[in-house]
């Protein structure tokens, strides 16, 4: 075991990181639901960037739907984004040789 390779590969793969992250907080994604009628997008950081709503889904009589379309929205938006970053982490930490329980 060769520390100051390990040492190395630590230092490459946390500049890789970095780079990657910064890059997958510039990607957009967005999620609709209630079939387009409520839109969210969200970046890779898992900041909602913007909500549009249809103004036929505004009922003042019935809010819970609206807010059940809002709140549904949102999560797939940041599940979207969560999913990127993830696949683009798993990308970095590939070839690492990490050990057991060591990839992120």
């Amino acid at each position: 075991m060769n520390i100051a390779k390990m040492m190395k590969q630590a230092q490459q793969m946390q500049k890789k990181m970095a780079e990657m992250q910064a890059e997958v907080a510039e990607q957009e994604v967005e999620a609709s639901v209630g079939g387009g009628k409520v839109t969210v997008k969200a970046n890779g950081a898992g900041d909602v960037l913007e909500i549009k709503i249809d103004p036929s889904v505004v009922d003042p009589e019935d809010v819970e739907i609206l807010e059940d379309l809002v709140l549904s929205g949102v999560k797939q938006a940041i599940e979207q984004g969560k999913a990127i970053s993830e696949a683009e982490m798993g990308k970095v930490t590939a070839g690492m040789g990490l050990p057991p329980g060591m990839g992120l």
